[in-house]
């Protein structure tokens, strides 16, 4: 018996295999349909918020540009952003920009913020938002370098440039915060709406 008994699975406004991971280990069925959308123009053209509003922003833009394409079915988005003070950061281009994110936060706290997104047919069902603060170890210039060899184009994947459940894990010192909200998918406030409005049993 499955655990999920809507008619039709849940698309994934998101190319995110962890997030594409983490829902389909708990055991919903998952439809990926990646938001086409510009998301350094919608931060751009929304001005100076702060980085957990660009979350939920981005959030929202990315479940509207798939909910409309994707009449009647229930569509979920989340995004991740990562601020250090007034300071707001991106996922790195490459490389030389994933080494320089990483010295400005070597030794320093940080937040993650995570925002989510559920909507069908332009209407908002569901949203949440969470936050996470990570404190990054004091490092070498050498064991940075030996970070991005072992992590490689990972880098580029995820704000900060680091994964927590792989080699980045190397990188903190303390972590304070939901394990999923610092995946950038927080699960539990998505399964307890799921649940209470029967898309899944209860």
């Amino acid at each position: 018996m499955s655990l999920w008994i809507a008619a039709q699975p849940l698309v994934l406004a998101s190319k995110s295999q962890v997030r594409r991971q983490i829902l389909a280990a708990s055991g919903l069925p998952v439809e990926v349909r990646p938001a086409a959308i510009d998301e350094r123009a919608i931060e751009a053209g929304a001005g100076a918020i702060a980085a957990d509003q660009a979350a939920r922003l981005l959030a929202h833009a990315k479940a509207a540009a798939v909910a409309k394409a994707m009449p009647g079915r229930l569509v979920l988005a989340a995004d991740q952003t990562l601020s250090l003070g007034t300071q707001r950061f991106s996922k790195p281009a490459d490389r030389a920009a994933a080494r320089q994110q990483l010295r400005a936060l070597c030794g320093q706290s940080h937040n993650l913020h995570a925002a989510l997104v559920l909507m069908r047919d332009g209407a908002v069902l569901f949203e949440h938002a969470d936050l996470a603060t990570l404190t990054m170890r004091q490092f070498s210039d050498q064991f940075l370098e030996s970070y991005l060899d072992a992590a490689g184009d990972a880098v580029t994947t995820s704000v900060g440039g680091y994964q927590i459940e792989g080699a980045g894990i190397h990188l903190f010192q303390r972590i304070a915060g939901d394990y999923f909200t610092i995946l950038g998918l927080p699960l539990l406030p998505l399964l307890d709406f799921l649940r209470r409005n029967g898309f899944i049993a209860s």
